[in-house]
C-alpha cells in the first residue's frame, strides 16, 4: 500500500529540478535492517544547488527528511509521508583538504572514508570513525563517537540548507552539542563541514584504525542486518549491561533479536518486519526498567507510520511491567 502521488498533486515540482524524483520509493533497500515502508516521494538532488531550489517550491505542509546511510534507522512498516532526501555520493560525496590541519567533505561521505582520508593527509583524531557504519551527515547531526572521542571534538563548521531553501553556516558552537545530540534545527538539512585534525604520522594513525576494526570484529555483529548501537549508554553504566542483567542477550521478537554478541546490537535475522524490531525494543526498555528502574533511551532513530499491527507503546505502555 503506497501513499498519493506527491508529483500528480504538484506537477511543478519536477519543473527544473536535476536530481531524482521518485514516487513510493521502497526505503528497506537504504536501511542496513533492511525493513520499513516506502518514501512517498523520494529526492535526490544532483548538489547544493537543486536541494534548495526543490525545498523552495516545495509546499510548506508536506514534510520533509533527510536520510543518509540509513544505518542507525528504523523505518516503520507504514512507511514516511512526505519527501525524503537522500543525498547522493556524486553532489555530496567530496573530500578535500584546505589546509590548517582541516578537511572539507560532503554530507554523504561514509565515516570511515573521511577517516582514509584524514590519514594519508597525516591528520590524527579521526581514526574513530572507522568503527562508525554511517555517514557524515547523520554523525553531524547525533554527534557520533566511538573509541573515546566524538563528531563535536573534529567539527569546525558545517553548511545547511534550510526548509525554505536558504543556505546557513553553523559553527561548532551554534551546534550545541551533547552526547550523542546536537540542538540543531530539525528544518536544517546538512551538506558538507570543515573538521580539524592534529599532525600524525599516517603509519601510527594506520595502526589506530586497524585496532579499530579489529575491535569491532570481534565485538560486535558487523555482518548481520543491524542498526548498530540500540540504545544510549544510560549515566553511570553501559547499556549492554543492562539489557544483560535483564535477561535479554538473545531475546527474539519474530524475526528480530538482541545479539548474542553483543546485546545492545539488534539484528534483523531474516525477514523480520518494522513492528517486530520495534516491539523488541520496548520489550527489552520495559525488562529493563523492571529489572534496574533504568529508562533506557533509543539511538537508533524509528520514524514513520505504523503499519496494520498498530501502535506500539513506550516500554510496552505498561510502566515497566514486561510482556
Amino acid at each position: 500500500m503506497g501513499f498519493p502521488d506527491l508529483l500528480s498533486q504538484y506537477p511543478d515540482l519536477a519543473e527544473g529540478i536535476r536530481g531524482r524524483l521518485t514516487v513510493n520509493q521502497p526505503l528497506s533497500a537504504v536501511t542496513w535492517f533492511r525493513t520499513g515502508g516506502p518514501a512517498q516521494l523520494m529526492f535526490q538532488p544532483a548538489d547544493e544547488e537543486d536541494l534548495a531550489a526543490f525545498l523552495k517550491k516545495l509546499p510548506r505542509e508536506i514534510p520533509v527528511l533527510p536520510v543518509g546511510l540509513g544505518s542507525n534507522l528504523l523505518i516503520r512498516d507504514g512507511g514516511l509521508e512526505g519527501v525524503v532526501i537522500r543525498l547522493s555520493a556524486k553532489g555530496f560525496g567530496a573530500v578535500e583538504e584546505i589546509g590548517g590541519h582541516r578537511i572539507r567533505a560532503g554530507a554523504a561521505v561514509p565515516d570511515k572514508r573521511l577517516a582514509e582520508a584524514a590519514a594519508k593527509a597525516g591528520l590524527g583524531g579521526f581514526a574513530f570513525y572507522t568503527g562508525i557504519p554511517g555517514g557524515l551527515g547523520g554523525a553531524l547531526r547525533m554527534n557520533a563517537g566511538a573509541h573515546g572521542t566524538e563528531t563535536r571534538e573534529r567539527m569546525v563548521e558545517l553548511t545547511a540548507i534550510d526548509r525554505d531553501g536558504t543556505r546557513h553556516v553553523l559553527s561548532n558552537a551554534e551546534m550545541g552539542y551533547a552526547y550523542r545530540h546536537s540542538g540543531a534545527s530539525k528544518d536544517l538539512i546538512f551538506t558538507s563541514a570543515v573538521f580539524e585534525g592534529l599532525p600524525q604520522d599516517e603509519a601510527s594513525i594506520r595502526q589506530e584504525m586497524a585496532d579499530v576494526v579489529a575491535h569491532r570484529e570481534k565485538a560486535q555483529p558487523i555482518r548481520e542486518k543491524t542498526g548498530g548501537s540500540t540504545f544510549k549508554n544510560p549515566p553511570g553504566t553501559s547499556a549492554w549491561k543492562e539489557v544483560d542483567a535483564a535477561g535479554c542477550r538473545g531475546l527474539t521478537v519474530g524475526g528480530a533479536q538482541m545479539s548474542e554478541m553483543h546485546c545492545n546490537f539488534m539484528i534483523n535475522t531474516g525477514n523480520a518486519t518494522g513492528h517486530e524490531l520495534e516491539l523488541l525494543g520496548e520489550t527489552v526498555r520495559a525488562r529493563v526498567l523492571q529489572h534496574s528502574g533504568i529508562q533506557l533511551e533509543w539511538e537508533i532513530k524509528r520514524l514513520g507510520t505504523f503499519g496494520p499491527e498498530g501502535a506500539i507503546e513506550p516500554f510496552l505502555g505498561q510502566a515497566g511491567e514486561a510482556a
